[in-house]
C-alpha cells in the first residue's frame, strides 16, 4: 500500500506559517499542527500536566500549564528546556503517528512543525516547505504581538535555525511578503505539482 507524501512545513517566527498551513488545509491536504497538539496536551486536564508539574512544581493549575510561570523557569536554562522537551517531544511524536494512521489514505499530508530543522524532523518528511518573508516584515509582525519585546524576539531567533539556512534546506519556499492571493497561488502550485508527480509515478 502506498503511504501519503509527507510535507514538512516550517518557518521562523512571524513568517506566516499558520496562514500557509490553513491554505494547505483548504486545498484538501490534512494538516497536523504540532503546536496545537502541544497546547491541547498542556491545556485543562491535558495528559502532560502531571509530568510537567512533577518536573517543574508550580507551573500548572486548573487552566493547564501556566505558560508565563513555565517560561520563567525554562527561559535561558538549557538543561531545564531539555527536560521539558523530553516530556513534550515524545508525546507529540505519538500524536503525529496516530494522525498518520488516521490519514493513511490521503495522497498528501502536512506536518506543521515550527522546529523542523532544529529537531532533525526534516529527515523524516518527503518534501520540505519553508515559509519565509523579508526580515523587516518578520520583525514588524512579531513586535506587533501582545507582550512581545525586542529581547524576547532576539532570544527566539537565537533558538531557531536562521531563515537563510532553512531556505537552503527547502524543496519549496513560500514567500509571504506578498499578498494573500499570491501566497495562496504558491500553495496551490505546490499541491498540484505533488499530485501530478504522484500521478506520473502511480
Amino acid at each position: 500500500m502506498t503511504r501519503p507524501v509527507i510535507i514538512g512545513l516550517t518557518g521562523s517566527i512571524g513568517m506566516g506559517k499558520t496562514t500557509v498551513a490553513a491554505m494547505f488545509e483548504k486545498a484538501g491536504v490534512p494538516v497536523f499542527d504540532a503546536d496545537a497538539a502541544v497546547r491541547a496536551m498542556q491545556g485543562p486536564d491535558g495528559e502532560l500536566l502531571p509530568a510537567i508539574e512533577s518536573a517543574f512544581p508550580g507551573s500548572t493549575g486548573p487552566d493547564g500549564v501556566d505558560r508565563d510561570a513555565l517560561g520563567k523557569i525554562v527561559f535561558g536554562d538549557k538543561e531545564k528546556l531539555a527536560k521539558l522537551e523530553a516530556i513534550v517531544h515524545p508525546a507529540v511524536g505519538r500524536k503525529r503517528a496516530a494522525f498518520l494512521d488516521e490519514n493513511a489514505q490521503a495522497p498528501i499530508i502536512l506536518f506543521d512543525i515550527p522546529l523542523l530543522f532544529e529537531g532533525g524532523g526534516n529527515k523524516a518528511v518527503d518534501v520540505v516547505v519553508v515559509v519565509s518573508a523579508p526580515a523587516q516584515v518578520q520583525r514588524e509582525r512579531v513586535l506587533a504581538r501582545p507582550g512581545m519585546t525586542e529581547e524576547k524576539f532576539e532570544h527566539i531567533l537565537g533558538l531557531q535555525t536562521p531563515d537563510a539556512e532553512k531556505r537552503a534546506g527547502a524543496d519549496h519556499i513560500i514567500d509571504t511578503g506578498t499578498s494573500l492571493e499570491e501566497t495562496k497561488a504558491q500553495v496551490q502550485a505546490i499541491v498540484e505539482q505533488l499530485r501530478s508527480a504522484m500521478a506520473d509515478n502511480g
